[in-house]
């Protein structure tokens, strides 16, 4: 009769359960930005609050938009890509030269107050400060950015635009970068009226009500610029657009339709209508 051999027990292995990484905690010492420019509250703000976030570079610097402006965009094929950065003298440097003289630095920051920077106006600021401190850096992750950005552009069947200038008015032209992509369309709004920019850079000019900004206005009509103004309300612009009015005697077109602002026409204003904080302005900015 066949007996079965008796085998030696053995004990079960314990399953040795791996602890979980620690989570590292970033304190000031960790920051490798400047913040000495900055607003005694916000660099107080940032190095109890937001040491993880200024503590690394951007991992990304320009995004591909999707508001219901871009999207109209798509609409037409259309892909754009835009870089926000801290606007007007928040990172210490001031990155819109003109906003001060057309007063437009109080309706673009869109902020109630000291102290409310959310994490992506502290995202846009770690750029700006990233710009300023890291250029090369910068400028050479911006171009890979660029060329990625055209390639998804491509896959998906649109045409890319960028915008360097999404809250800013950098000359860019003079770092070479629209120079560097002679295949992509750029486009910017700016308050500088005088920049020679490459043909792929396409700039509208941002109109200002203020009388002492009506110099750099008059310099942008006998240029032939086509002219961004913005508008009290919707219902201000659809007056222009239904009645064929002018406005400082050129013809108006919507703004607000899409972005795709290379495809206006020059020597035309194009209306937009106060959103935001804007609503409320009485600068001269806002017109109505």
């Amino acid at each position: 009769m066949a007996t079965r051999k008796a085998t030696k027990a053995t004990a079960p292995k314990a399953n040795k359960a791996k602890a979980p990484k620690a989570k590292k905690v970033y304190t000031a010492a960790d920051i490798i930005f400047d913040l000495s420019k900055l607003d005694p509250e916000l660099r107080k703000d940032i190095e109890e609050n937001w040491c993880h976030l200024f503590a690394k570079f951007p991992e990304r610097l320009i995004r591909i938009e999707s508001d219901a402006k871009t999207i109209k965009g798509e609409k037409i094929g259309f892909m754009t890509a835009i870089l926000y950065m801290a606007p007007h003298a928040i990172s210490g440097q001031n990155l819109c030269a003109l906003a001060l003289l057309a007063r437009c630095a109080d309706p673009c920051l869109n902020l109630s107050g000291r102290g409310t920077f959310d994490v992506n106006q502290m995202a846009r600021l770690r750029k700006a400060l990233y710009w300023i401190q890291y250029r090369e850096r910068f400028l050479k992750q911006l171009h890979k950015e660029i060329r990625l950005a055209k390639a998804q552009a491509e896959r998906q069947g649109f045409i890319l635009l960028v915008r360097l200038n999404g809250t800013t008015d950098i000359l860019w032209e003079r770092y070479g970068v629209p120079q560097a992509h002679a295949d992509i369309q750029f486009y910017d709004y700016t308050k500088i009226p005088n920049r020679n920019v490459p043909a792929n850079y396409d700039l509208t000019f941002s109109y200002s009500g203020v009388p002492q900004f009506a110099p750099f206005v008059r310099r942008a009509i006998e240029k032939h610029m086509r002219i961004a103004v913005v508008f009290r309300s919707r219902a201000a612009v659809e007056h222009y657009l239904t009645s064929g009015e002018t406005f400082m005697g050129m013809p108006v077109v919507d703004g607000d339709d899409t972005d795709v602002r290379h495809l206006d026409p020059q020597a035309a204003v194009v209306a937009l209508y106060a959103k935001g904080k804007a609503i409320t302005d009485q600068s001269g900015f806002v017109v109505g």
